[in-house]
């Protein structure tokens, strides 16, 4: 019987095996003719697969996907609910099962599946919101359309205006100011969501591609006055349509004409249509589903540079621009498209804003100091510029010129170009090596300054360009940086005194005036003991590693007897510091008060 048994099942798992590579090859098969987009085939192929093989969950979500370009949503729902009896955490039948519930307008039960989608994997968060948003987006459309059709037909004026405008501008070879003032009036008539949707559901968007005179006058590359006009009245209304109205964003931005110009017109040197520009283009970086359609719809390559040129004008399209710059670097997608162009056209722009500094808009300036400091967050945008020898000699003169120019937007610049050090610090390279002396230098020079704020970062920024050389270690050493670093330790202020202690733990590792300037400035250690209980980590670890490394001067460790010391060393080493760092700098520290004084 047993035998009989054994036979039985090793059959059954040979048909398995022949059936399992006949369903492969008919889902090959299907797959090309996908492909084709012959879609009654690939359903055909699938469906004679699964007639080899009935619990293969691809062959049920091809199909499903199959059946979807057919709009065949219940048999696609049905074929998802089968991939899913074959695996439960199937995540492409929940995908494809919102996406065939959207189409039916099952709106709450399309939510229900992306949500599943996501239970399973929390990884897909960022598919997760794509499809929340799309299906939100969806509900909305439908009854902001059917709102607006009630409006139409209860013979609304505001509604029934929107439709004879777009039939006016409609009319042929009329002149361009006809045009003009069709738009402007358009614009003025789109108040609220109603007429937003009106417009677009009566192919408001179509204006461009169907009408030759608007076509011209918005792409000629030299505008004429009345073309300035047309092109300023068309943001006009592109505004007036897409404020606050996602659906009608995307539509304008999947239109090629649109998309195409748009870095066009805010490179034309016309300042109004550049404004124009600007304010159309803020309505979709200033929020998350905004900036995404621009990433996904625009060739942003350029548009770091293209904006960043802004910084010269004097009037608000620098401020805006530095805006929507700002927006913009929130996003992945919009650091690895500026990447492409980082090294051959961003930086030395960048470094002629830099070194120009006294004639620009330095509030914007200042602001896109910022921004590209904010860059560097990206390892390879930070790689780059820490790379480009213009782009530090740059920071450098906008520091020297500072002794010259001291009204408070310049200081906005130089507190902003010190941030952006201590970022591209982050990375060690020749260059740094060879720049590091000067670069300490300035900082020494900024130790004086009044802004409590650029204090800190200059010793942020000696904390950081220190270890890249020894010969900048001895120039600020020279310099007096310890007794100064120890005015400022005594001070407080959590963030300067972990700048502070760091920069004295790497001038005392290996350099013995620093060692004696220590002991010296610092009577009995009482700022170095102060530090040693603080609740910073970081602070603890390098007081502790600064403390060690100027025991071996004479009279150091007897100038420690009377105090607690001892104590606090044991219990940071003894395991209270939760960082390894900071057990063993404190029981090297230790160790080494041990052996300078034995009492």
């Amino acid at each position: 019987f047993l035998a009989v048994l054994e036979k039985d099942a090793k059959e059954r798992a040979k048909r398995r095996k022949r059936n399992e590579h006949l369903a492969n090859a008919l889902k090959e098969k299907g797959n090309y003719a996908f492909r084709k987009g012959d879609y009654e085939a690939a359903i055909q192929r699938y469906t004679e697969g699964l007639e080899k093989l009935k619990d293969k969950q691809e062959l049920y979500t091809n199909r499903a996907q199959a059946y979807m370009k057919m709009h065949e949503y219940e048999k696609a729902i049905g074929d998802c609910e089968w991939a899913l009896k074959c695996n439960e955490k199937c995540i492409k039948a929940y995908f494809l099962m919102g996406k065939a519930h959207l189409a039916l307008k099952h709106y709450s039960e399309s939510r229900l599946c992306y949500e599943k989608m996501l239970q399973i994997d929390p990884q897909k968060e960022s598919l997760f919101k794509d499809c929340m948003n799309k299906a939100n987006l969806e509900e909305k459309r439908i009854k902001d359309e059917e709102r607006a059709m009630k409006e139409v037909q209860s013979g609304k004026l505001a509604a029934l205006s929107i439709k004879e405008l777009l039939q006016k501008l409609d009319r042929p070879d009329q002149n361009i100011l006809y045009y003009t003032g069709g738009v402007r009036l358009l614009a003025g008539a789109v108040k609220d969501c109603t007429e937003q949707t009106l417009f677009r559901m009566n192919n408001g968007f179509s204006i461009l591609k169907d009408n030759e005179v608007v076509r011209r006058g918005f792409y000629a590359e030299k505008k004429n006055t009345a073309e300035v006009d047309l092109s300023v009245s068309l943001l006009f209304l592109w505004q007036a349509v897409c404020a606050g109205n996602e659906e009608n964003q995307h539509l304008l931005l999947t239109c090629s004409d649109v998309n195409a110009q748009l870095p066009k017109l805010l490179s034309c040197g016309v300042p109004e249509i550049q404004k124009e520009t600007l304010a159309l283009i803020s309505l979709y970086s200033g929020n998350e589903n905004g900036r995404r359609l621009l990433v996904r719809h625009l060739d942003l390559t350029k548009w770091l540079q293209i904006l960043m040129i802004f910084v010269n004008s004097t009037d608000a399209r620098a401020s805006n621009a530095m805006n929507v710059l700002a927006d913009l670097t929130e996003e992945e997608g919009f650091k690895t498209q500026c990447r492409v162009m980082l090294s051959t056209d961003v930086l030395p722009l960048f470094a002629q804003l830099l070194t120009s500094a006294k004639l620009v808009n330095q509030a914007a300036l200042a602001h896109c100091i910022g921004i590209m400091g904010n860059l560097c967050a990206d390892v390879v945008i930070r790689m780059q510029m820490a790379e480009c020898t213009e782009c530090w000699q740059a920071c450098l003169k906008l520091v020297d010129e500072c002794f010259e120019v001291s009204t408070p937007k310049y200081q906005e610049c130089l507190f902003a170009v010190l941030g952006l050090m201590m970022n591209l610090l982050l990375e060690s390279n020749e260059i740094i090596q060879c720049f590091a002396v000067d670069i300490s230098a300035r900082c020494m020079s900024l130790l004086g300054e009044k802004d409590g704020r650029i204090v800190t970062r200059a010793i942020g920024v000696l904390s950081r360009i220190l270890p890249a050389s020894s010969s900048a270690v001895e120039e600020v050493v020279k310099g007096g940086v310890v007794k100064k670093i120890i005015k400022f330790l005594k001070a407080g202020g959590q963030i300067t005194s972990n700048y502070g202690i760091k920069t004295l733990s790497i001038c005392t590792r290996s350099n013995r005036q620093a060692q004696e300037d220590l002991v010296r400035s610092d009577k009995k250690f009482s700022v170095m003991l102060k530090l040693l209980e603080s609740e910073n980590e970081m602070i603890v670890g390098n007081t502790a590693l600064c403390l060690g490394q100027c025991l071996n001067i004479p009279g150091a460790a007897a100038s420690l007897l009377n105090s607690n010391v001892v104590m606090i060393l044991l219990k940071h080493a003894g395991g209270d510091a939760t960082r390894t760092s900071v057990q063993e700098n404190a029981a090297i520290a230790l160790g080494k008060l041990c052996i300078a004084e034995p009492r």
